[in-house]
């Protein structure tokens, strides 16, 4: 295999995609980010979190995730569906999570729009109904999308079913954390963790 130059070398002579200098991130790659997640929460969950992620950093997201998780009722969408006024000030009280109103009150949506989606086959299924025929196999950073067709396509057909924070850019980074493409480079020790892409 052709290993790309623009790999980081840890600590324990590993190569990765990124988060090499982080225990955090280290720990999140290697063990997390890339594999398939084909479970209602989850997607949920890593949905939610690509939304707040938005304009900041992901290694802020991680350090925050565990307020994340008791604030949001462990990402369950029935329990957030339920969320009302008094959850809301809750939650824009809570200096544990991202307080944005605007990211507060589209999780909320989009607990009720993921309940709702159970009617039709579900969140799960939607989402990777637009897994691509081919995954990515960059050499550079430069190599690596921030979009494709298929995260334009959802992030379209996840607005018209009513979820918001949804833009292009945000689904393919929720393809790439749950494994529907393969973004890491090539040569990285987690390359093809999914098992979904053969080389």
């Amino acid at each position: 295999m052709t290993v790309s130059p623009e790999l980081q070398i840890g600590p324990d002579g590993l190569a990765r995609t990124w988060g090499s200098s982080d225990p955090l991130l280290r720990d999140y790659y290697d063990t997390e980010w890339g594999m398939p997640v084909r479970d209602e929460r989850g997607v949920f969950e890593r949905l939610s979190l690509e939304a707040f992620q938005s304009g900041l950093s992901w290694l802020t997201i991680l350090r925050k995730r565990p307020a994340f998780r008791q604030a949001f009722a462990g990402f369950d969408p029935e329990a957030v569906a339920a969320f009302d006024e008094d959850d809301v000030a809750r939650l824009m009280a809570d200096a544990g999570i991202v307080r944005n109103r605007l990211k507060v009150d589209a999780t909320i949506a989009n607990a009720r729009a993921t309940v709702a989606l159970r009617e039709s086959g579900g969140l799960v299924e939607l989402v990777w109904s637009f897994k691509p025929s081919v995954t990515p196999t960059p050499m550079s950073w430069a190599e690596v999308p921030s979009v494709s067709p298929e995260s334009v396509a959802l992030a379209k057909r996840l607005k018209r079913e009513g979820l918001r924070f949804v833009g292009p850019t945000t689904m393919y980074a929720l393809m790439s954390a749950i494994g529907i493409v393969d973004t890491h480079l090539m040569g990285s020790h987690r390359r093809n963790c999914s098992g979904l892409w053969p080389e």
